[in-house]
């Protein structure tokens, strides 16, 4: 027996009607109460709707004033995504470049981002020893790492987007 995953999907035979007004506000009402959210997000997953089960009116979808309008009413807020999921890196241990491409990638502005985004080399160290501390690397790793085992920490650091010099200096530390 084949897996599901491995199986292409063949439309159902179920008729779903295509969607109108109504049902597409539904729709973005639903995701905005299970899913914290963009306005780019929400417009995306809106798009994708329309796609799969299309269009029952002749003009276009009205995608964007209905982004608006949950924008409007508070439903969705890009400066408040981007402060919980700055927060959130942050804790993880993920450093500016990091967490700034990652709100690119959920479509937040860049006055937003910049807003959310802590300028702060104390907060950056902070993140970085939460991310050497989660991966056991640096002064929490243990026993004395061989070459390969630094230039393997090294790059974790990078690609979770702290700076060299805070990179430097935290993994040519030893623990006391």
């Amino acid at each position: 027996m084949a897996q599901k995953w491995r199986v292409p999907r063949l439309p159902s035979n179920r008729n779903i009607p295509a969607l109108d007004r109504e049902s597409l506000q539904r729709l973005a009402l639903r995701y905005v109460e299970r899913y914290a959210t963009t306005q780019a997000k929400l417009a995306r997953y809106l798009q994708r709707k329309t796609q799969t089960r299309g269009w029952a009116a002749d003009d276009e979808p009205p995608i964007d004033a209905i982004v608006a309008r949950m924008a409007e009413l508070g439903y969705v807020n890009d400066r408040a995504f981007a402060e919980m999921r700055t927060a959130s890196l942050s804790r993880r241990g993920y450093g500016r470049r990091r967490i700034n491409a990652d709100l690119h990638a959920a479509g937040i502005g860049r006055e937003d981002v910049d807003a959310a985004v802590p300028d702060d080399e104390e907060a950056a160290r902070i993140s970085a020893l939460a991310f050497a501390r989660r991966k056991r690397i640096g002064p929490f790793a243990e026993g004395e790492p061989d070459q390969a085992a630094r230039r393997r920490a090294f790059a974790a650091m990078v690609r979770a987007g702290h700076p060299l010099d805070i990179i430097q200096e935290i993994l040519t530390h030893r623990q006391q």
